[in-house]
């Protein structure tokens, strides 16, 4: 595929890299050429300096053929002027804008190729919103993933010394628990993967990733690790544009408190959250932490827009008995770093973001894409199509089917049910099949696995 990016930072940057290593041609363009020259000494891909709205830009980047353009820079309304200009000018077939300003997106009939010609818009905003929501709601994952539609979801935890499966193997959770059916994906222990067998035998500080129907998850979670209690506090560092969601979409349910150090910011947030309790003053206050309770805060989750800040703030808040806490940090080698340890859950925003960009460069009827364990694996919905002639999975069992080394099936869902997957499981027409993918390299022979043949048409 040849794709063309505008913006080379952190998603632009990570998106490169993901595209470039499945020998996609790359096209990177932006004003700045230190973060471009560094990416060209890094990837395998082709670097221009300049604006991506302009006609002349687009056209030296090679618009002329392009299957795609991913328009990522800071700014809205470039991203915006850039996808109207493939589309008048070089008649792209897919144009992919980030748009940040929410009245973009709440106006019916703004976007559209009668309009303005946007084919997808990506929100990091909503996505990294909408992946706490998802954390806050599971206490003790470490990632909690929707598919299809929300009736099935794929959680990662870590196995604590003392679970009921700890030291013991994977054949026996059914016999703990008959009632529930689910399926372990995948195994990272010491950061290396374990393609799960049912002699494998798990063990403590093990991150297991496994699938179930939305309603099982709490349960099998249980297997894995103590029950922790439910949410019920959260305090929020940073009321930028994601505090501020983050605050909207939890005040109802949770005890919600922002802490913002702009004055002006404050008052804005004061007056249009309903329930949430707005602070003024810094998150790295330790006074002020204290004064507000913090060793009864169940979730202390830092989102400014400063790693550092984040970082700082959150070891605070865990020093002084925050009983979880989750950071933003932009900056990959900083995840690495802080993940695990004090801090349990680094939030990455261009990892947030990619999957959303994947779902719609993958080859094959793809409905999800999340990038896992940053960006070494992937989980996938993919529909399967065709019949037993056309497709190499319609119509065979899963034990028939010859998956690529280290990519499991987790489970199908079929109308409305649920499946979780079996040896003995005949996939159909129209099934939406969840697979987790170990090693990203086989991603191309996934896409080709369900690729239908030509006796389809």
């Amino acid at each position: 595929m040849k794709i063309i990016i505008l913006g080379a930072g952190q998603v632009g940057g990570s998106l490169a890299a993901e595209l470039a290593s499945e020998a996609n041609d790359i096209t990177v363009v932006d004003v700045d050429a230190t973060r471009l020259r560094v990416l060209g000494d890094r990837l395998d891909i082709r670097t221009i300096q300049g604006r991506g709205s302009l006609p002349t830009v687009l056209r030296q980047a090679g618009a002329d053929d392009a299957d795609m353009l991913i328009a990522v820079t800071s700014s809205d309304e470039t991203n915006m002027v850039a996808c109207q200009v493939a589309y008048s000018m070089f008649r792209t077939p897919t144009k992919i804008a980030r748009i940040r300003e929410s009245a973009y997106l709440t106006r019916d009939g703004l976007l559209g190729n009668d309009h303005l010609p946007v084919d997808v818009v990506i929100s990091p905003e909503q996505a990294v919103t909408n992946y706490i929501k998802r954390l806050i709601q599971h206490p003790g994952a470490l990632q909690v993933l929707d598919f299809a539609e929300g009736k099935v979801q794929l959680v990662a935890v870590r196995a604590y010394h003392g679970g009921p499966l700890v030291g013991q193997e994977l054949r026996y959770l059914r016999q703990h628990m008959p009632s529930v059916d689910t399926r372990v994906a995948a195994i990272f222990r010491r950061d290396r993967p374990i393609t799960p067998k049912g002699d494998t035998i798990i063990e403590a500080d093990d991150e297991v990733f496994f699938i179930a129907a939305s309603e099982d998850i709490r349960a099998v979670m249980s297997e894995l690790r103590r029950v922790e209690r439910s949410n019920k506090t959260v305090m929020i560092a940073g009321g930028g544009n994601i505090g501020e969601r983050l605050a909207e979409a939890i005040e109802t349910r949770y005890r919600v408190k922002i802490i913002e150090n702009n004055r002006a910011r404050a008052d804005f947030l004061a007056q249009h959250l309903d329930q949430a309790i707005v602070l003024y003053g810094s998150a790295s206050d330790r006074e002020l932490l204290i004064d507000e309770n913090i060793e009864e805060v169940d979730i202390f989750c830092a989102v400014t827009n400063d790693d550092e800040a984040n970082i700082m703030s959150s070891l605070l808040a865990r020093r002084l008995g925050a009983r979880r806490v989750m950071a933003l940090i932009n900056n990959p080698a900083y995840v690495d770093l802080v993940q695990g340890g004090q801090i349990e859950i680094a939030i990455s925003p261009s990892h947030a973001t990619l999957g959303t960009l994947l779902t719609h460069i993958r080859r094959g009827d793809i409905v999800n894409v999340y990038s896992l364990r940053r960006g070494a694996a992937e989980a996938i919905e993919i529909v399967a199509h065709g019949d037993a002639r056309s497709s190499k999975v319609v119509g065979r069992a899963i034990r028939d089917i010859k998956l690529p080394p280290g990519t499991t099936i987790g489970a199908v869902v079929r109308g409305q049910k649920v499946l979780i997957a079996s040896d003995s499981l005949v996939i159909e027409s129209d099934d939406h099949v969840i697979l987790f993918v170990i090693d990203k390299k086989h991603i191309r022979d996934v896409e080709r696995l369900f690729q239908i043949g030509l006796t389809f048409l």
